[in-house]
């Protein structure tokens, strides 16, 4: 198996993993990854974070970056570009948010304040897959391996649900290694 095809499987593996999860059970998992977020010292200094609005069945952190943490901490989210580019970008508190590319939430860029890479102190990255030496299997377009890289500042984590973690992840050399992946269960940290 080439390390496309595999990264294929563990693409589709995991989204079908996190989208079995009951809503109960979806709900209990997002309230204890936040709560393990809100307890990183890399969030409790930071001043901007770059989140991500759920889609797909990925852990859902609105209750944390929407409410008044969030706002303390300057939450931005991911605006996807042409050429597979990506800006982190503060909603306008009124009429800030639009449906973005894939059909994904994302703030309206015109309005939006924006975060250059390097000024980020926090950046938290959805998976598809992970495995305990934090590497991940991404969407497959590659927004983020070209996006981290500028993010010179910042601490990279990842989040996932537990369900799906894989024995090794199907990274190449081009993937990015997070300094740690976030889970309902606890916090995998890159040694």
């Amino acid at each position: 198996m080439t390390l496309d095809e595999a990264k294929k499987a563990q693409r589709q593996q995991g989204i079908a993993a996190r989208r079995a999860l009951d809503p109960s059970t979806r709900q209990a998992a997002d309230a204890a990854i936040c709560a393990r977020i809100a307890s990183l010292p890399a969030w409790q200094a930071a001043k901007r974070v770059l989140g991500y609005a759920a889609f797909g069945g990925e852990p859902d952190l609105s209750a944390l970056l929407e409410g008044p943490e969030g706002r303390l901490h300057g939450a931005a989210w991911p605006v996807c570009g042409p050429d597979c580019t990506m800006t982190a970008a503060r909603p306008h508190p009124e009429k800030g948010w639009e449906t973005g590319a894939y059909g994904i939430r994302a703030p309206v860029l015109e309005r939006a304040e924006i975060f250059p890479p390097e000024t980020l102190d926090l950046v938290l990255v959805p998976c598809t897959a992970f495995d305990e030496a934090c590497r991940r299997v991404g969407m497959g377009k590659g927004y983020y391996d070209r996006y981290l890289p500028r993010c010179t500042g910042a601490a990279v984590y990842g989040v996932a649900y537990e369900v799906q973690k894989v024995e090794a992840a199907a990274a190449g050399p081009l993937d990015i290694r997070l300094d740690g992946v976030i889970t309902e269960r606890g916090i995998y940290r890159w040694k």
